[in-house]
């Protein structure tokens, strides 16, 4: 009994221990930065009319939306300040406007040996000081508009900082933090009921919002009594069906590095350039799709928690094994591309795999390229499991504005995108995945099938590109103010 007690007594306290070092840390880090932005406040100079940071805490080559935003207010008239890290190189349409200026935020990796809590807390802090000395030495902006999430520190540090320099906090709701923090930690954990707190209260004190679901929508207005404008994700224009000729030149450029792109049969005329699934006659100069070609199926991700890619493995594995068994099907080549905390564990899974039909590689594409391998695909497979079911798989946007049908696992509110039988399927598990991806390809050459059917279907709809939708719902809130 005695001991039952001591480790009782042992967990409650290391729970409020740990509950009271993130409260302490966070206050000091709201009362040092709204103490140092007062005293410095007669420093600050004013408002810039037609002046807006956007502002993201993490890579700007990888938050697409973000960069999308800056452009389209540049396309409008107004100076831009891009702020975030800079891992990777955003479109170089942004890195080469005139009217946008682009300010590197630097990531916080240190003390990697010291406890979670301790990482956490101190993160906080530098960040929280780093946020403040860039929102004092750009431009000063009229409106901050700020990715949500991460949204620790930067959404109290940038209304601290609007409250001073007069000027409208906008934040872009991309998902929750705390449901993103769901996915490392257990349910009732302390983390998470502070950031769940945080993002509640100082949520409700920015002056307009942007979500990316209508069920998102009613949820900040029900939940949080948040007012949220739906600003749906849109495919931007270059996200378009490839030309044969340009596949045939970016097929070309990655058979340099990746294997599965080179052609699987030995050229024997010196005048045919081949990849595995185009050929380019020099002397007639034509390009065109080789016989018996492998299908090429696509995935993108960030390899985080809530892709389990393990999904794809496993009905790639019956995939193969339908073909094994004398299915006539065609072989594939799948592409994974991006960047993230799991790739390494994952790119360990695929290299154990025994496919005799299938390779697969994980490149990471620059951000030109992306757009020319979607429009060259033959089918996108997306395992975007939201963590709050709130929010939308861009990936599938960006596909859908090539024209690419997709297999999509589902969640919440999947339909507010995926059609099921009309732009793609929707499935549970890996055996309906394998199921589905064995019906698409059975009539792969034919001219009909469902896989086909699937792409005119999205060719017919016409949907809206980003720049028409932004132009119907955001240009108006900054026209009026």
């Amino acid at each position: 009994m005695a001991t039952t007690r001591v480790l009782v007594v042992a967990v409650i306290t290391g729970t409020a221990g740990v509950l009271l070092a993130w409260v302490f840390g966070s206050l000091c880090v709201f009362a040092v930065t709204f103490c140092t932005l007062l005293v410095l406040a007669p420093l600050c100079q004013a408002a810039t009319p037609r002046q807006v940071c956007v502002l993201v805490l993490g890579d700007v080559g990888r938050s697409p939306r973000m960069t999308y935003h800056a452009l389209s207010l540049a396309r409008n008239g107004f100076d831009v300040t891009l702020a975030g890290f800079r891992e990777t190189d955003p479109l170089k349409d942004v890195m080469n406007n005139k009217k946008i200026k682009i300010h590197q935020i630097y990531d916080f990796k240190g003390m990697a040996a010291c406890p979670r809590i301790c990482r956490y807390v101190l993160k906080i802090m530098v960040q929280a000081i780093q946020l403040f000395w860039v929102l004092m030495n750009i431009d000063p902006p009229s409106y901050i508009l700020l990715q949500n999430p991460p949204g620790l520190p930067s959404i109290a540090v940038t209304w601290v900082f609007c409250c001073l320099r007069r000027c409208k906090l906008i934040i872009d709701w991309h998902n929750y933090g705390y449901t993103i923090m769901s996915l490392t930690h257990k349910p009732g954990h302390p983390i998470l009921l502070i950031a769940k707190w945080y993002e509640r209260v100082f949520g409700k004190l920015s002056d307009y919002n942007f979500c990316v679901t209508n069920a998102m929508k009613d949820d900040l207005m029900l939940n949080w009594k948040i007012k949220a404008i739906t600003l749906y994700d849109k495919p931007a224009s270059i996200f378009k069906e490839t030309p044969v000729e340009l596949q045939h030149q970016l097929f070309m450029k990655l058979a340099k590095d990746y294997a599965p792109f080179r052609s699987r049969v030995e050229n024997e005329k010196s005048e045919v350039e081949k990849s595995a699934f185009t050929e380019f006659n020099r002397e007639s100069n034509i390009i065109k799709y080789n016989a018996g070609r492998p299908a090429l199926l696509i995935s993108s991700t960030s390899w985080t928690e809530d892709e389990d890619f393990s999904v794809l493995l496993r009905a790639l594995q019956d995939y193969d094994e339908f073909i094994s068994n004398g299915s006539t099907l065609p072989s594939l080549v799948c592409v994974i591309t991006g960047k993230g905390p799991l790739k390494e564990y994952y790119c360990k899974l695929i290299k154990e795999l025994q496919l005799q039909n299938i390779q697969i590689c994980t490149p990471w594409l620059e951000a030109e390229d992306y757009p020319v391998l979607l429009g060259s695909a033959d089918l996108g497979v997306c395992l975007h499991n939201s963590s709050s079911g709130l929010d939308l798989p861009m990936k599938v946007v960006d596909m859908f504005g090539c024209c690419l049908p997709v297999c999509a696992v589902n969640f919440k509110c999947l339909h507010e995108l995926v059609k099921h039988k009309e732009n793609g399927l929707i499935f549970e598990d890996s055996k309906e995945l394998a199921k589905q991806l064995k019906m698409l390809f059975s009539n792969f050459t034919s001219d009909f099938g469902e896989l086909k059917q699937f792409r005119q279907n999205l060719r017919e709809s016409k949907q809206m590109r980003w720049d028409e939708t932004w132009d119907e719902t955001v240009l108006p809130l900054f026209k009026g103010n």
